[in-house]
């Protein structure tokens, strides 16, 4: 008996544009450019964002505006669609139900687990991690029942998940995080990403 095979992918960067990035564009606010991909501290990383919101007086209202303009990276469709049909997949992803809510249509809701954002008269007031460090503890848990866990992301904030899975990848990673982990497989087209998670091979049960 052969173990199933999970995959488990990150969502911004590898699916979808990052957020906060087209939230940086959209204002004009240069310091909203900064993401999982420079700041390895995601509190630090989110009570600087939620700062700057308050600054600049940009509320839910205005981010939902931007979301609605956002669609999946060219292909992101296509990839996922092919891999859901040969294996289960989940997105593990430190966005926000608020956010990923409008996307996850144009991916024909796939499975997601993420962080929630506390918003009051439209203005966010904080945010609630779903658990510490869910990305390793979520691959964790799918090893505990026996799945073969093929991860692939593209962020320092996916490090933990890749290392815990039995094989994880990068997937449009920026020079810094390639550099840094070059024991880790790097790509940056959907067929090739496809194809190695197609090659990670299930191995026996009970190991």
């Amino acid at each position: 008996m052969r173990t199933q095979k999970l995959v488990t992918l990150d969502v911004e960067g590898v699916l979808i544009p990052e957020v906060w990035i087209n939230l940086a564009r959209r204002t004009g606010i240069d310091a909203l450019m900064v993401t999982t991909r420079d700041e390895p501290n995601y509190d630090r990383l989110m009570q600087k964002r939620l700062s700057i919101l308050d600054e600049h007086g940009v509320n839910m209202s205005d981010i939902r505006a931007v979301l609605a303009d956002m669609g999946p990276l060219d292909g992101a469709r296509e990839f996922l669609d092919a891999l859901r049909a040969d294996y289960q997949v989940v997105l593990l992803s430190d966005t926000f139900e608020q956010f990923a809510a409008p996307l996850m249509s144009q991916l024909g809701y796939p499975a997601i687990l993420c962080h929630q954002l506390r918003v009051t008269n439209d203005h966010i007031v904080d945010y609630v991690l779903r658990i510490d460090d869910h990305k390793r503890r979520s691959v964790e848990s799918f090893r505990s029942l026996n799945y073969q866990v093929v991860s692939a992301g593209d962020s320092y904030n996916d490090l933990s998940m890749l290392r815990a899975a039995n094989a994880g990848a990068l997937f449009n990673a920026p020079e810094n995080v390639i550099i840094e982990n070059a024991d880790l497989p790097s790509f940056t087209d959907y067929d090739d990403l496809r194809a190695w998670i197609g090659a990670a091979d299930p191995g026996p049960s009970g190991t």
